[in-house]
Parts: C-alpha cells; sequence; structure tokens
C-alpha cells in the first residue's frame, strides 16, 4: 500500500491506496513542519491517528510533501520520526511545493504556488523545480501567507490603523493580551500556525473595504517577488494551491491580469490531485 500526505503547518491530508488503486483511508493531523514542531511531537501527532496506526505495518511506500521541508536537516529528522512508526516502507520526504506541481500541473510545464499557513512558488520545467529564492520560513519570508497577514492584522490593531468597525470585531473574536501573544509567538511551538489562525478573520470579513486592500496590498507583493522573477511567457500554466489562495480567488485573479499572467486554477486542497497522480505512477 501507498501513503501519501500533503503536509501543510497548520494540518496535514493523508491518503492511502492499494496495489488496485482503490483507495483504503483518509485521514487527517495536525501540521508536522519539522522546522517548527519537535521530534517527540511529530511522532504523537502521527500515531494518534487510528487509521494510520492500524495501517502502519502494511504501508510499503509513503510520498510525504511537507511544509518545512525544503532542505536537508529538517527533512532528514522527520524522515527518522516516520521511519520509526512504519518500519517496512520505503520513505520519501518531499517538500509542499512538488506535491503542489503533481496535485496541479502533473508533469506539465507549469509555474506553482502555494499560500496557505506559509507561501512559496517554483517553476516546474516537467522534469524539475528550479526557485526564485530559498524559502527562509514565517519570520522573514512567506509573503501573503497566513502566518504573513496573521503579523500584518496583529501590527495593525495594535498601532491602532484598523478601521473601528474592524478592531471592535477583531477585539471580539481573538484573545489579543499582549502577554498570550507574546507566549505562543517566542515560547510555546507552532508559532506560524498561531500567527495563521488570524488570517480566518480576513476570509470571515472578506468584503470589507479594509480586508481587501491588506490582502491585494500582499498579493502584489507575492507576484512582485516569487512570481514575475521566472519571467515565463503567458503561455506557461500558472496554478495557485492553499486556502489563502482559494478564498480570495478572485482578488488574485485580478492582481494576475496586471502582470499580464493568466491563472488557470486556483486548489484549496491538493490531496485529490495527489491521489490521481500516484495512481498514474504506482
Amino acid at each position: 500500500m501507498i501513503l501519501i500526505a500533503d503536509g501543510g503547518s497548520t494540518k496535514v491530508d493523508w491518503a492511502c491506496i492499494d496495489k488496485n488503486k482503490n483507495e483504503i483511508f483518509r485521514t487527517q493531523t495536525q501540521g508536522l513542519n519539522p522546522n517548527v514542531v519537535s521530534a517527540n511531537e511529530l511522532h504523537s501527532r502521527i500515531i494518534n491517528s487510528e487509521k494510520i496506526n492500524i495501517h502502519a505495518n502494511y504501508i510499503e511506500y509513503i510520498y510525504f510533501y511537507g511544509a518545512g521541508c525544503g532542505t536537508e536537516t529538517p527533512k532528514k529528522h522527520l524522515n527518522e520520526v516516520l521511519n520509526s512508526i512504519f518500519c517496512k516502507a520505503n520513505i520519501t520526504v518531499d517538500e509542499d511545493i512538488l506535491g503542489a506541481v503533481y496535485a496541479s500541473a502533473g508533469k506539465q510545464e507549469a509555474i506553482v504556488a502555494i499560500l496557505g499557513t506559509g507561501s512559496n512558488s517554483c517553476y516546474f520545467n516537467g522534469l524539475k523545480t528550479e526557485y526564485s529564492s530559498p524559502s527562509l520560513g514565517y519570520s522573514i519570508m512567506d509573503e501573503a501567507s497566513g502566518n504573513y497577514f496573521g503579523k500584518k492584522l496583529l501590527k495593525d490593531f495594535f498601532y491602532k490603523k484598523m478601521p473601528e468597525k474592524i478592531t471592535f470585531q477583531f477585539n471580539s473574536d481573538f484573545n489579543l493580551n499582549p502577554d498570550d501573544i507574546k507566549l505562543n509567538l517566542y515560547k510555546k511551538e507552532n508559532p506560524n500556525m498561531y500567527l495563521a489562525t488570524f488570517a480566518k478573520f480576513l476570509i470571515e470579513n472578506k468584503n470589507e473595504k479594509y480586508v481587501r486592500k491588506l490582502v491585494r496590498k500582499g498579493f502584489k507583493k507575492f507576484f512582485h517577488l516569487h512570481i514575475k522573477p521566472y519571467n515565463k511567457p503567458v503561455s506557461v500554466p500558472l496554478f495557485f494551491i492553499g486556502s489563502i489562495a482559494y478564498f480570495f480567488q478572485d482578488i488574485l485573479h485580478e492582481i494576475a491580469l496586471k502582470n499580464s499572467m493568466l491563472i488557470k486554477n486556483v486548489i484549496q486542497r491538493p490531496i485529490d490531485g495527489l491521489i490521481d497522480y500516484h495512481k498514474e505512477n504506482y
């Protein structure tokens, strides 16, 4: 059996298929970004899934596409955790952007971007990925991601840059005690996921002028830093993956057009595309 994982920082979608390409199960666990989650916690989050535990000894191959798996050290850490649970499996750990490529473009040339808890992009030539810049994570990069917008919202609130109506609603929706915020940012695990929890406010208030202006500005920055540098013709298809992209795709299409580009598809969750890809390439 093959176990496939779309591993975000907030959550991981898992799917298992057998040698006849039948789907055995799907499940979801908490995020497994090895850059911000300890090995013990990674292990705990996986084995807490009853479906995964029941089938662990029958898994022959694992294809894990995960946030934070773009460099060798965190990739190695996650691989070691997976090996300790799936002792009979051949395990491949790759970064989430490659999973996004397979789920959207398959084996075709494309530019693919992720706008979820974090953000990233690549150009895929049909064989390998190329990057406009290395991804250095949530603290200094991740433009237009959930955690990026979470930081923007918090700063606007405390700097009193929000409109009165938005300020009242934001204050009602979240615990904005400075001590609690600093505890989550600097002491607890998953600060990027914590920041991204504030981004749901954007989705819930997506028609507000303040929200649309904030999102539009973030998307413009993302295109400038992560899409335009590839300098590819408009014939190269452009795909976006992730909840931020999905729920604000009207603004995303608008920014793409202003950059003389067309978006072929926006996918909220890539697990369906990954299942299809691995069925075709079993």
